[in-house]
């Protein structure tokens, strides 16, 4: 827990004087390179800021699945996994900055490399890519299903333009896709400083704020009526396969905390790097709390009804006056929050294509060329992708969660348990082998338990 123990170079404090920093090391990293033009007024970034940014990287779509996680575990245990996770993943990203600092490597691809060579940082690249573009596709199916409505089973669900100007063409699922790709996420992800989204990033958060006060409100308004029911406190359990099932939910509880990728991206913009664990633990706090809030009222209000994600509960009349104005409320707004939200997921999986493809190259924001390329590449595959693969969920719980225990808890661990610099304690040893037990344990079950309702909804038809 050494936090102190710094690098000797203090790379932060020239940035006041524009003088070039340049770290042989780390050849993606934007603001090491003062002689670029755009970046001479970037006097690093301010501790508000990096707090929204990472906020921003952990609260996604994810949030709408926690509520879900009460149903499984009932509340008393699904809070304190809820809380329980938000530790642990600022243990892991401790030892994530501690090991950082002691090999001086400024990315999590450079850690990844030091400790197991050029392999264990393209794995880690690949993960990340993996998980990112699995993210951003399911957010634009989100937006895409919020905005313009969606089939499923035969019946149609309208979506807010349709129940607001009708059936058009232009509020059909392709174009409004195509329109918030070029108006919205194309400008933001042409920022080069991860810094330059703190303003979104503040938005995204307070959009996600929204969504939590109309939850509650809607939740004390029902309760003062007596309209809702005493809900679950325990799991409720039978046999081993209902045992089991208690274990999917950590999956979704890792992907739902998942930013280490964007935490070195974060720090090396700090105005004082030193600031970063604080950083870390109050993005933690905020968004615990949100999660805890969202998954306590989101279950009080629709019970054992809880949908695996939750907006889709508010597809339906929710017997209050006001009620549809509500719903619109809710599900414009968690939209708004995914497309600020997309620009922050973005960042990184840009950066490690980068860094696969290009690993000689000089830093990704002093070519332009290669730039627009990666980012228009990556912006084409993800809008197909939201087009033309629908059902994509299904494998986002796959690949995605795989992916985000790798990043989040397994990755942090195997660089602690390989030690190259000695520095790990009996603690973090034995935290590390924890972690990864969980993460291997529950995604093995996990799989098991989403192949096993697939095999099982299969053959139903037939006995």
């Amino acid at each position: 827990m050494t936090i102190g123990s710094i690098k000797p170079v203090k790379e932060k404090k020239p940035r006041k004087s524009k003088q070039a920093v340049v770290d042989e090391q780390s050849p993606l990293l934007p603001t090491k390179h003062q002689e670029d033009g755009g970046f001479d007024e970037f006097n690093g970034a301010s501790f508000s800021g990096a707090v929204f940014n990472l906020s921003t990287t952990i609260v996604g779509a994810g949030i709408m699945a926690l509520p879900a996680t009460m149903k499984v575990l009932g509340l008393i245990p699904g809070i304190v996994m809820i809380i329980l996770m938000a530790f642990l993943t600022e243990a892991s990203i401790e030892l994530l900055i501690r090991f950082s600092r002691t090999s001086k490597s400024v990315s999590y691809g450079g850690l990844m490399g030091d400790a197991f060579g050029k392999y264990g940082k393209m794995l880690l690249q690949i993960c990340v890519l993996v998980n990112n573009i699995g993210v951003l596709v399911v957010y634009m199916i989100i937006i895409g299903d919020v905005l313009s409505g969606t089939t499923s089973s035969g019946t149609h669900h309208a979506g807010v333009l349709e129940g607001w100007f009708g059936v058009h063409w232009w509020n059909g699922r392709f174009f409004v896709l195509l329109v918030t790709t070029l108006g919205v996420f194309a400008p933001l992800a042409c920022l080069k400083r991860i810094d330059s989204l703190r303003y979104t990033s503040a938005l995204s958060v307070a959009l996600a704020v929204v969504f939590l006060v109309v939850t509650v409100g809607i939740t004390v308004f029902k309760l003062i009526n007596g309209s809702i029911l005493m809900p679950r406190l325990l799991p409720d359990f039978y046999d081993l396969t209902s045992f089991l099932n208690l274990f999917t939910v950590v999956p979704v509880l890792v992907t739902a905390y998942i930013c280490h990728y964007n935490v070195h991206s974060i720090e090396n913009e700090l105005e004082d790097g030193r600031q970063i664990r604080a950083v870390v633990q109050s993005a933690l706090a905020l968004c615990s709390s949100v999660y805890v809030l969202t998954s306590l009222f989101g279950f009080l209000l629709f019970g054992d009804a809880t949908l695996d994600d939750v907006l889709a509960n508010f597809d339906a009349d929710l017997g209050i006056p006001f009620g549809s104005l509500l719903n619109d409320v809710v599900r414009v707004s968690y939209v708004a929050h995914l497309m600020l939200v997309f620009p922050i997921v973005f960042y990184p999986l840009r950066l490690n294509l980068d860094g696969l493809l290009f690993p000689s190259a000089r830093p990704l924001t002093l070519d332009n060329s290669r730039f627009t390329f990666l980012s228009s590449g990556l912006i084409a595959i993800i809008f197909l992708g939201a087009n033309f693969i629908p059902s994509i969920w299904d494998a986002f719980q796959f690949t995605g969660a795989t992916a985000a225990v790798c990043i989040g808890f397994i990755f942090p661990a195997a660089i602690t348990l390989r030690d190259r610099y000695g520095i790990s304690t009996k603690r973090d040893r034995i935290l590390c082998i924890f972690m990864i037990v969980l993460a291997v344990f529950s995604n093995l079950v996990a799989i098991y338990s989403d192949a096993y309702a697939l095999i099982k909804k299969n053959s139903s038809p037939r006995e």
